[in-house]
């Protein structure tokens, strides 16, 4: 009766219980699959900022994403209407 009582209290009721060893495996691949999307995300990056070492790309970017401009040009943006009539 004590060793069921005690097996019992081991499984499910203690600290170190069998249930929060499941929980915290299955944190554990939940952080491990955090880790291998990071990893690929600083690969991209990476990647990116590698690409800059040229001038002519780091101009593009800059161009593209802030819609910055050289001294002495003009940039114009056309923004057509989507509603229609």
């Amino acid at each position: 009766m004590i060793l069921l009582i005690f097996v019992v209290w081991m499984l499910f009721f203690d600290e170190n219980s069998y249930l929060s060893h499941v929980e915290y495996d299955d944190e554990i691949k939940k952080l491990e699959r955090l880790k291998a999307y990071y990893q690929e995300e600083i690969a991209k990056d990476r990647k990116i900022i590698q690409s800059f070492e040229n001038e002519e790309n780091l101009e593009r970017f800059a161009r593209e994403t802030y819609m910055m401009k050289r001294q002495n040009e003009d940039i114009f943006i056309i923004e057509y209407d989507t509603i229609s009539d």
